[in-house]
């Protein structure tokens, strides 16, 4: 189990090994994406062929799941059904209001780097209290306002071992990966967009929103260090990244998402849907393609949803 040969002091030092604070400067925001360079996004660019686009993002839920407890809060305010209502005597029209909590295990969604505190500090040294109930003064998601444009990578470990999805119980290893990279033909490089696959979504059309209860598959804490060597840009899962359940570390309850956002400046996308990408990767034969994120300009966010586009 991860708890007995991983404990509360191995992952204080691995947090204070990887850590990117001051390496952009004291006042930098923007962490790892740093390393997503113009030169890195024009490289991206070039990897377009076909034109063929895929959305990364599952639906918006509505209705409350064992794994969404708090699904999106969608309504109409004009609709076709109450035209003669329309304030504006002779334009008719539809439109609707919805509200979202994206944290959780079921939005398709961004995290700044705000979101995650160790230490009561979140990136680059700055205080939790930076984060206020007016929202963050610091590490928001402002830092996005120009969107995410780079290299995609997709790293399929259920379809390299032959499987649907990962077990609950497992963990993927930095062997899994390099396997991976390995099947693919591909490698994962500094300012990369890595997406790595469980197998979740097609679980959770299989199964259900009850999987949840089982708990998740996730990364290997010794994937913390080989992801800094390798120093992605952002950090994207099927799942949360995190493995989810049985054997957790007090305080270190999500190391990935503790290590990697508060540490490293990471930016992670949970809750993606990779099954249709990882079918288009196969039918294209290849493992990369440009990878574009528009995040909502929110001031103050923690985070926000979002639907990643490959296009091949």
């Amino acid at each position: 189990m991860m708890a007995d040969a991983f404990d509360a002091a191995w992952f204080a030092d691995t947090f204070d090994a990887v850590r990117n604070w001051g390496r952009w400067g004291a006042d930098d925001e923007r962490g790892a994406l740093n390393l997503l360079t113009a030169e890195r996004t024009a490289a991206a660019a070039a990897l377009v062929r076909t034109g063929d686009t895929v959305s990364c993002a599952l639906d918006l839920e509505t209705v409350p799941a064992a794994d969404n407890p708090f699904p999106a809060d969608h309504h109409m305010l004009t609709a076709g059904d109450a035209r003669g209502e329309n304030p504006l005597p002779g334009f008719e029209q539809s439109t609707d209001y919805f509200g979202v909590a994206c944290h959780g295990m079921a939005v398709s969604h961004i995290d700044a780097l705000c979101h995650i505190f160790v230490d009561g500090h979140m990136y680059n040294g700055v205080p939790a209290h930076e984060v206020r109930s007016t929202g963050a003064r610091r590490n928001s998601l402002r830092a996005l306002n120009g969107g995410i444009c780079g290299r995609g990578v997709l790293l399929d470990v259920p379809r390299v071992r032959g499987r649907d999805w990962i077990e609950p119980g497992d963990r993927i290893t930095p062997d899994d990966l390099e396997a991976a990279e390995r099947e693919h033909g591909v490698t994962v490089e500094p300012g990369d967009v890595l997406l790595i696959a469980t197998g979740r979504a097609r679980w959770r059309r299989a199964e259900g929103p009850g999987i949840i209860t089982k708990g998740l598959a996730g990364l290997h804490p010794t994937c913390i260090p080989w992801l800094r060597e390798r120093d992605v840009a952002v950090l994207g899962s099927d799942a949360i990244s995190d493995a989810f359940g049985a054997g957790m570390v007090a305080n270190w309850p999500m190391p990935i998402h503790q290590c990697l956002i508060a540490a490293m400046g990471v930016h992670l996308l949970d809750n993606l849907d990779l099954a249709t990408l990882g079918d288009a990767c196969a039918g294209h034969e290849r493992w990369s393609f440009l990878l574009t994120i528009a995040p909502l300009r929110i001031p103050r966010a923690t985070g926000c949803p979002v639907n990643p586009i490959a296009v091949f």
